[in-house]
């Protein structure tokens, strides 16, 4: 069943002989608890794509679909409400709140939409992430791998229909990324969440169902690995 839908996407910076094209008239569709991974060189237009994918950012052209919803149809304030309820985000460099404890950071997203935290669920996310003696700790006493176990929490605490993950692992050595994976393929299979990563990573792109090269801005290959 498809869950996500892109249609001619186009994303132009700037104006005139300074404008850069980072996506041009891409369209794809990705069904729900696929694993799909996004490759391709710096500045192809990789975190251009999961930015649009994720509402963060807005497309110069084309639309996003997400569960039939056209996000980009959108307000600011119904964008965001639905970022926070439908999409996971998880960063290289983890976003965390450097004043909020660990409980705080992975709870942020249900305060801020002024929702009762599901007590049995949080206590579920922590124990498989292995937080559970370290939700009074502050980020900068935490470990890189410990972060981003926090950042999937937060990611996770809404029940999002996808995560999408931009180089989750990209600061992390090869054991803690080879977790962090695992974890994130847990996720999809457990809770059949849609998970789209950008990865530089060959050996993580070929753990995905489907792999998706970009080049320029165009989709260049489009392969199912894992049927």
């Amino acid at each position: 069943m498809e869950i996500l839908k892109m249609e001619h996407l186009s994303k132009i910076y700037g104006k005139g002989e300074t404008a850069v094209k980072a996506l041009d008239d891409v369209s794809l569709s990705i069904n729900k608890g696929e694993f799909v991974a996004i490759i391709g060189p710096s500045g192809s237009g990789k975190s251009t794509l999961l930015h649009l994918l994720g509402g963060v950012d807005r497309p110069t052209s084309g639309k996003v679909y997400v569960d039939n919803t056209d996000i980009y149809d959108l307000d600011e304030t119904q964008l965001a409400i639905f970022r926070r309820r439908q999409i996971g985000l998880i960063y290289q460099f983890y976003n965390l709140i450097p004043i909020l404890t660990v409980e705080e950071n992975i709870t942020l997203p249900m305060l801020l939409d002024e929702h009762k935290v599901d007590q049995k669920q949080f206590n579920e996310v922590v124990r498989i992430l292995g937080l559970d003696n370290r939700l009074t700790h502050l980020p900068n006493q935490l470990s890189g791998g410990q972060q981003q176990r926090v950042s999937i929490g937060r990611a996770l605490i809404s029940n999002p229909s996808i995560m999408l993950a931009d180089e989750p692992t990209g600061n992390l050595d090869s054991q803690n990324s080879e977790e962090i994976m695992d974890l994130l393929k847990m996720f999809n299979k457990t809770y059949n969440q849609t998970l789209i990563v950008i990865t530089h990573d060959e050996r993580i792109a070929l753990q995905a169902d489907r792999v998706i090269s970009i080049e320029d801005g165009k989709i260049s290959k489009d392969e199912v690995i894992h049927p």
